[in-house]
């Protein structure tokens, strides 16, 4: 167990990394131009905010949140998911008093104790967008706009849009009724967790994954269909902003969203590349979210993207990720002396801002020389007495083969040229 890494968890190697880095560059650059600013939130925050903030009726407080009591005896909670934790932010630094929208992202670790599966783990990365303040549909089309350009730049084609509304709580509620109303002759054929949430939730139901329960809801009113004039006013001003921007959608009567927050508009990008549970983000609209944890009432909006399971689309569409940027130069080095005056040069190049590095192994030239082959080096020098004595040095292009005499004190004018 000692050398195994925890279940659900997984080492990101260097071998690795070169991809993370890309699509992190890529986030960077969407939410510069797009307007929203980073934000660094805890790791963990006391339990009542995801309870309030997540709902107490999902599978995440209730089956999957990594809960203990720290040495306070107070309950404290992993994050499961970003939206509580900046929301939590937002109320306490009083972001309220900026112009709005005030528009946030974050890329961040969070925990869940599900089942692990591929692209699916209990430590996982998520990049995620909110904004507060805009009550409007146009939030909402600029929002899933910046995730539709987001995949177009990493060459993402094969994912599709779902929308849908789940309305405010004066038409969920009177839907509430009608879903209840549907469901009482077959509440005996619900599995256990649905049963508690009939009264409490019964929306819920209907993002159960059991297949009892799925084939129970098929037919089950959908509440599109028993929206408000003023949700379906929202709507349809979603549906018009993402036509004139010729964003594709599809209106998917059955989304929900797994958290209890959501209202009016919901969204989800599917693919078929990553199997059954095709989802590669999802979003909504939240506005009573900061009033439930405590702010005044203010609209917001947001979505969560899975990077793990966003490269499992990447890598199976056969998505090229650029290359990470090999070693400038290698300083091959013969003899103490020689050693010495090549831990000088790959500091003053290193000043200059290019990757150098020398051998810190002992080994013999040749070995040095596979060594720097094996880093990917643009350039190879070799240095020994003789090189030091004459201050020249044959500089080597690693790829082509070809050879060059150089004055030593002009090897950085010389890389600057070529590189």
């Amino acid at each position: 167990m000692l050398t195994q890494a925890p279940k659900g968890t997984k080492d990101i190697l260097p071998s690795e990394i070169h991809k993370w880095q890309y699509i992190e560059k890529e986030i960077a650059k969407l939410c510069d131009d797009f307007g929203y600013k980073e934000i660094r939130i805890p790791v963990f925050e006391h339990t009542e905010l995801f309870q309030r903030g997540v709902g107490d009726t999902t599978d995440i407080v209730q089956k999957e949140m990594y809960t203990f009591l720290d040495k306070g005896q107070r309950s404290i909670t992993l994050r499961p998911e970003g939206t509580a934790g900046v929301v939590r932010s937002y109320i306490e630094n009083g972001m309220a008093s900026l112009p709005q929208p005030v528009k946030l992202y974050y890329n961040i670790t969070a925990y869940r104790y599900e089942n692990v599966q591929k692209g699916r783990y209990r430590e996982f990365h998520q990049f995620g967008v909110e904004a507060f303040g805009a009550a409007g549909p146009s939030i909402d089309v600029e929002i899933i706009s910046m995730l539709r350009l987001f995949f177009d730049r990493l060459g993402i084609n094969q994912v599709s849009l779902n929308i849908n509304s789940i309305g405010c709580p004066v038409c969920r509620a009177e839907y509430n009724k009608k879903l209840k109303d549907y469901l009482r002759p077959n509440l005996d054929k619900l599995c256990s967790t649905c049963n508690t949430r009939f009264e409490r939730n019964p929306l819920r139901i209907i993002d159960c994954k059991e297949e009892a329960c799925k084939k129970i809801t098929a037919d089950a009113p959908a509440l599109i269909d028993n929206l408000c004039e003023e949700c379906k006013n929202h709507f349809e001003g979603l549906k018009a902003g993402l036509e004139n921007l010729g964003i594709d959608y599809t209106v998917d009567k059955n989304i929900v969203r797994g958290l209890d927050y959501y209202t009016k508009t919901v969204f989800e990008f599917v693919s078929g590349n990553i199997g059954a549970q095709g989802t590669v983000c999802g979003g909504g609209r939240y506005d009573g979210l900061i009033e439930a944890c405590g702010g005044k009432p203010t609209p917001g909006i947001g979505f969560a993207i899975g990077l793990e399971r966003l490269l499992m689309v990447m890598e199976n569409q056969g998505i090229k990720f650029p290359e990470p940027k090999g070693l400038d130069i290698f300083i091959a080095a013969l003899g103490d002396k020689a050693n010495s005056y090549a831990e000088k040069m790959v500091y003053e190049l290193r000043k200059e801002g290019f990757s150098a590095q020398k051998d810190l192994m002992e080994r013999s030239l040749k070995a040095q020389m596979k060594y720097a082959d094996k880093l990917g080096a643009k350039y190879s020098i070799v240095l020994g007495d003789d090189e030091i004595d004459s201050g020249k040095a044959v500089l080597k292009n690693m790829e082509t083969g070809d050879q060059k005499e150089i004055s030593l004190d002009t090897l950085i004018t010389r890389l600057k040229m070529y590189l």
